[in-house]
């Protein structure tokens, strides 16, 4: 389950790979082009590639202001709501007085995304380091370092419910705020158009709001697979484009391939995609070996754009990772970059987050 596996990432802040000394080599750096989601602008509008390949350069995939679409008002609580937190050693039960001070922490920014989409973004009284849309900008981070929790901050602010999944820690000190008399509601969602939908509900639950899970449910399960189908429609004809989620930290010497059951594999189906990772058998996140990127050779590759940029930006890691360079991504430097809040959030942000990959995919000439 997808809260499984991001517990998992977040040790990666921790990790450094070794090098496997492959000789270094010499890239020139590839200009960026922006492609921003467009609402306004279906995707069977645009001029998208007669040969998904015949691109080279970096694209940044970029959402308009939040990409988020949250109601006008309130929903209808009932409180105290009983609900079932799935922590992971097991279920809990919880009951929750007030949202009136809410904390949703999570890797991707995912939960807080779905608070503010079932309307409740006003509860909101601290945010993650992955929480980035617009309508918490100014809100104070809990976050002291990557995705550690500080538990000092998060005290601080009197929160009367947090809300997360798992990914953010150490669980250690997020079951001591419990003991603290906080209640605290574990998520748990698959990352893939249904795991958005019960992220939905799950959420709406600890609200007290459950008729406005369901809504918001099927409101997003709808609007995810018609921008799928959209995306089908002009994804060039003949050989799919063959993708790879590649994780990067350079500052600690980190480089994974992201495989099935991580998020990336639901991603690079709905965009149309071979997800190579998959293809060679990779399960979950996997350190990334000269064999196994050369064994992959994706077309494209996707990128964090802090990750990216970690590690010097292309020609950075094409430089520090010379299997990367014998790939058809590395040759034609084939990198599709978003930002790390985003890119793998499902929730209410998916079908904006889908309509400017695909954008950045296979229509990239309209980017700026």
């Amino acid at each position: 389950m997808r809260s499984r596996f991001l517990a998992a990432v977040v040790a990666l802040c921790g990790v450094a790979l070794v090098s496997t000394g492959c000789t270094a080599v010499s890239v020139r750096e590839v200009p960026v082009v922006t492609v921003t989601a467009d609402a306004t602008v279906s995707l069977g509008e645009l001029p998208v590639l007669a040969n998904a390949k015949d691109y080279s350069g970096l694209v940044r995939a970029a959402l308009p202001t939040s990409g988020l679409f949250t109601p006008s008002s309130r929903p209808q609580q009932v409180l105290p709501a009983s609900v079932v937190s799935h922590d992971l050693s097991g279920d809990f039960a919880t009951t929750v007085l007030s949202t009136e001070r809410v904390i949703a922490m999570d890797i991707s920014g995912s939960i807080a995304a779905t608070v503010a989409g079932l309307g409740f973004v006003d509860s909101l009284v601290a945010r993650d380091i992955s929480t980035t849309f617009d309508e918490v900008a100014e809100l104070p981070l809990i976050t002291s370092n990557a995705h550690t929790v500080n538990s000092e901050a998060i005290l601080a602010l009197r929160p009367d419910l947090i809300l997360t999944d798992g990914s953010i820690g150490p669980i250690d000190v997020v079951l001591q705020l419990r003991e603290a008399g906080i209640p605290v509601v574990f998520l748990d969602t698959d990352a893939s158009v249904e795991g958005v939908a019960e992220l939905a509900r799950q959420t709406a639950a600890a609200f007290g709001a459950a008729a406005a899970g369901d809504t918001l449910a099927l409101e997003l399960s709808a609007a995810i697979d018609a921008k799928i189908s959209e995306i089908a429609a002009i994804v060039p004809a003949g050989e799919r484009l063959r993708m790879m989620f590649l994780y990067l930290r350079g500052t600690s010497g980190i480089y994974y391939l992201f495989g099935q059951e991580s998020g990336s594999d639901v991603l690079i189906t709905a965009l149309g995609g071979v997800d190579v990772a998959a293809e060679i058998g990779l399960e979950g996140m996997r350190p990334m070996t000269d064999e196994a990127m050369v064994a992959a050779n994706p077309d494209l590759i996707l990128v964090m754009t802090d990750g990216l940029e970690s590690v010097g930006g292309v020609s950075g890691l094409l430089e520090a990772r010379p299997a990367v360079a014998l790939t058809e991504a590395g040759k034609n430097q084939r990198f599709v970059e978003m930002a790390d809040g985003e890119i793998l959030s499902f929730g209410p942000r998916t079908v904006t987050v889908l309509d400017a990959l695909a954008r950045a995919i296979y229509a990239p000439t309209t980017g700026s």
